[in-house]
């Protein structure tokens, strides 16, 4: 048998052995029981509600891993389990750090193959460690303009319900079983979280803590209104669906008008880097000179602070709030 025959058994050994995990991971966390879990966790993290039950918090947090534990009583980590949550992902946060790591070793040993000092193989490691969180940030703002997309049918949905007779938990088990992720994922999360005992004003109040949206807000709001001085719920978010409709309608107009100033902010900030990285292998001597002297290295300073200023005042400008 061959070396290559060889390395090709062990390459399909190793990958049927990552899809395997994969697979089985893939199958414990779309579980209910890890869902139900995942939530238990997050009720009983908060320390701050004193309704849920002490010897029922207790046991869940001994229950949690001496891992699960360590991150959870660091900030970042904290907050990256946010992130993750707001994102919509079902990945836990031990596989996320994992990602994290696997993605900063790639790209150091990709910077370490031009031989050019320790500077690039850093900076691209830090590169690929925060991939994983901007894929994260672009992962939440896009569920977040879906759920904006879908919430006016939603509360649509619920104000008909509501027209007929039922509850308005009832009306929240129909968007949650006939509306589409990611309005259903969340509705349905809190109407799980009042069946497990959790008062509805709670329940509905968790759901902003997992999607950033003022209208989101505005419906929490409205809900609470009706529960302490009544009114009628159904003709309220009626009229708070057509409102978020139009505001809908204006931010795609807007979207369009300012484009071209969007596109210019994403050249402006791309070209300077990639002619600089394409200068620096194809003519090294060039660049060398450049980060040699001490007025070079001041102008490069300079010319990466002007970029992000730059960058800042176009996004500043084109990000008008409705």
């Amino acid at each position: 048998m061959t070396i290559l025959q060889i390395a090709v058994l062990f390459f399909i050994a190793a990958l049927l052995i990552v899809v395997t995990i994969y697979m089985w991971y893939a199958a414990v966390t779309t579980s209910p029981k890890y869902e139900l879990r995942k939530r238990m966790r997050k009720l009983a993290l908060d320390a701050e509600d004193r309704r849920f039950p002490e010897e029922l918090r207790a046991e869940i947090l001994r229950e949690m891993t001496p891992l699960d534990r360590v991150f959870l009583k660091i900030k970042p980590f904290r907050m990256l389990d946010v992130l993750i949550d707001k994102a919509g992902l079902k990945t836990d946060l031990k596989v996320f750090v994992l990602a994290m790591i696997i993605g900063a070793a790639v790209a150091f040993a990709i910077g370490l193959f031009p031989r050019r000092g320790m500077v690039l193989p850093l900076v691209l490691a830090l590169v690929g460690a925060a991939m994983p969180v901007i894929y994260l940030r672009v992962k939440k703002g896009r569920r977040v303009l879906r759920f904006m997309e879908q919430f006016p049918n939603a509360l649509d949905m619920i104000s008909r319900s509501l027209r007929v007779g039922h509850s308005f938990t009832a009306a929240m088990q129909l968007v949650a079983s006939e509306m589409a992720d990611p309005v259903s994922g969340l509705f349905k999360t809190a109407y799980d979280e009042q069946a497990l005992g959790v008062s509805t004003r709670v329940a509905i109040a968790h759901m902003t803590d997992r999607i950033e949206s003022t209208d989101l807000r505005f419906f929490v709001m409205a809900v609470n209104i009706h529960r302490e001085i009544g009114g009628n719920l159904g003709e309220i978010l009626e009229r708070l669906a057509k409102t978020i409709r139009e505001r809908l309608t204006i931010r795609r107009q807007l979207r369009v008008y300012t484009a071209q100033a969007r596109i210019s902010g994403y050249i402006l900030a791309v070209v300077p880097i990639a002619m600089a990285v394409f200068f620096y292998y194809m003519s090294p001597g060039y660049m060398e000179e450049l980060l040699e002297v001490p007025i070079g290295r001041s102008a490069i300073v300079l010319a990466i602070a002007a970029q992000v200023v730059g960058f800042i005042v176009i996004r500043k400008i084109v990000n008008i709030r409705i």
